[in-house]
């Protein structure tokens, strides 16, 4: 088989994010999954599904991350590893493998930076995988807080739905903090107004604001519980 020659980058190609996940798997409903999670992560995901489709993704732009099916169709898994480390070196590996072919597989990957699972894959243990090597890269921030695809960030004041920022106000913002802290638990009207308001405020001003952020984040997400508050589920 003749050497990987990379290719010159073509400028009609529109540019990975440097917070792109490529994700190289086969269209499958675990394929689905992954992507779901990851961009409820507020991560730009960019699928593949051949070995060709890898390497012109990643010569689009250097991605965060690359996810890599060892069986996908095109070039042999040795030759895209290979083209893939020496044009992203940066770029994190992620394969998935049968564990008939992990032996082969782990002579390819660089011990301190890529990392595999074997398929069949649980798909939580997938994307646990990925966000362990995003947040060693500073990528993903531990300090968001998550509740099914909704994303908080307390520091920077920002929430996402499975991937699309939520414009809120501070006073909605606060509210909603105030629900994500006990998220699956009821929050009372007197919890929340002590949390939310410096000055004594009522229960209808609570009920008042709780319906502002159902039409932001969805009113299926905060449940009423007669007489007593509300719960934020996910």
């Amino acid at each position: 088989m003749s050497a990987f020659v990379p290719a010159q980058r073509s400028s009609d190609r529109r540019p990975l994010s440097p917070d792109t996940v490529l994700l190289a798997l086969p269209a499958t409903a675990a394929t689905a999954s992954v992507l779901r999670s990851l961009r409820a992560d507020g991560l730009d995901v960019t699928p593949a599904h051949d070995g060709i489709g890898v390497l012109d993704a990643a010569r689009a732009g250097v991605p965060a991350l690359v996810v890599l099916d060892v069986e996908l169709p095109g070039p042999d898994v040795s030759t895209v590893v290979g083209a893939l480390q020496a044009e992203v070196p940066s770029a994190p590996l992620v394969a998935v493998t049968p564990r008939e072919r992990r032996s082969a597989l782990l002579g390819l990957l660089r011990a301190d930076r890529d990392d595999y699972v074997l398929r069949p894959f649980p798909v939580d243990e997938l994307v646990a995988r990925i966000r362990l090597r995003l947040r060693q890269g500073g990528l993903i921030d531990e300090n968001v807080v998550r509740v099914g695809d909704l994303a908080v960030d307390p520091d920077l004041g920002e929430v996402q739905i499975d991937g699309r920022p939520v414009a809120l106000s501070p006073t909605e913002f606060s509210l909603l903090m105030a629900l994500v802290s006990e998220a699956g638990e009821t929050v009372s009207h007197d919890r929340i107004a002590q949390q939310v308001w410096t000055e004594p405020a009522s229960a209808n001003l609570v009920q008042v604001y709780i319906s502002y952020l159902r039409r932001k984040i969805g009113p299926e997400r905060i449940r009423t519980v007669r007489g007593a508050g509300y719960v934020l589920e996910g």
